[in-house]
């Protein structure tokens, strides 16, 4: 076992300070891992607040984990002393449901999250990526290509597969309108990786503002939806719209931009629950869907895909000291377009 230094939240709602976690021996089949960036996702910042209401303290934070293995255990196969690896959202899970199985880890009925939940003992809390290091059953690492600089690619693992996952799930690609609503952290990479899919992109924001991103990173077409005429203008346009925004919509309203069976997806999760009118859905044989995380293998699968395509997160990177900044900055959108923690400030 060993004692790393890390930053974390001692009680909900209060600012994040500096923490010593213990990270137990590496076993047989684990992977121990200096971490050398860990992106800031906006759930660190729910979760530290606890307001989603079951919160574990005390928390360290932190699932866009991106570092070089520093050890392996007897029986690791896969990876050796210096390779370039991420870990996200999850450490463990049963293995043997059927989920797990299918290679669906996040919807396995246990599973363990990266921070914020007990490992298998039932006592232990797991502790996240703002932290000098971090022990992980090999199964649940991943491999970062060599191309892809390890600060930029840290967000993948989060925003990079929150993303990828319902694109591939529903099948973007030529001949497919996608409408992604929001250019934030997840938006930014929807966008990227649908463009890189094939697909024909639109970004759907509240204004101007961020139209000449969008643009950058690959959208066609880019709408400011504070235009209500754009909600007639767009009627039954597209195939896939992923929102990736928690603020409150008019459910209705962006349903109706949909074609016949075309899909709404959730993977920003708003306050209050979605209203949603049932004729905007038989109208038109619509769906509202909601996506998680994908599994290890359709991870590394995007990991691999993003490699391919030199795809890799906008950031802005931020000593640990200043987290506490950066979360209230997230809150009000004054990022572009994720933070990212330079660990080695960690002294």
């Amino acid at each position: 076992m060993q004692t790393v230094k890390a930053y974390a939240a001692k009680k909900a709602k209060e600012p994040l300070v500096p923490f010593e976690i213990t990270r137990r021996a590496v076993g047989p089949n684990d992977v121990l891992i200096d971490i050398k960036y860990c992106g800031i996702c906006h759930s660190d910042i729910h979760c530290a607040r606890n307001e989603w209401g079951f919160s574990l303290f005390p928390m360290v934070p932190g699932h866009e984990i991106a570092g070089v293995v520093a050890e392996t255990g007897a029986n690791v196969k896969r990876f050796k002393k210096g390779d370039k690896v991420g870990i996200g959202c999850l450490v463990g899970s049963c293995g043997s449901c059927d989920e797990c199985r299918a290679g669906l880890e996040p919807y396995c009925k246990t599973p363990i999250w990266t921070y914020g939940a007990t490992e298998k003992d039932g006592k232990t809390l797991t502790q996240g990526g703002y932290s000098q290091k971090i022990v992980v059953d090999e199964k649940f690492v991943l491999r970062i290509p060599e191309n892809l600089p390890l600060d930029a690619a840290a967000p993948l693992m989060c925003a990079g597969i929150t993303t990828y996952s319902p694109l591939r799930r529903w099948k973007a690609g030529p001949g497919k309108k996608v409408a992604v609503v929001g250019l934030g952290g997840l938006g930014h990479m929807a966008v990227k990786i649908a463009r890189a899919l094939g697909a024909e992109v639109s970004v759907l924001s509240h204004s101007n503002k961020k139209e000449a991103d969008a643009k950058r990173f690959g959208a066609h077409h880019f709408y400011a939806m504070s235009d209500l005429k754009n909600f007639e203008t767009l009627a039954r346009t597209f195939d896939l719209m992923l929102n990736t925004v928690s603020v409150e919509l008019n459910w209705n309203a962006y349903l109706n931009l949909l074609k016949i069976d075309g899909t709404l997806v959730i993977l920003g999760i708003p306050e209050k629950s979605p209203t949603v009118a049932p004729f905007s859905l038989i109208s038109a044989r619509r769906a509202l869907a909601g996506s998680l995380i994908g599994g290890l293998p359709e991870t590394q699968e995007m990991l691999d895909f993003c490699g391919k395509h030199n795809i890799a997160c906008d950031i802005e990177t931020i000593p640990v000291q200043k987290v506490n900044e950066a979360y209230e900055r997230v809150i009000k959108s004054d990022v572009r377009y994720r933070f990212v923690i330079d660990t080695a400030s960690l002294k």
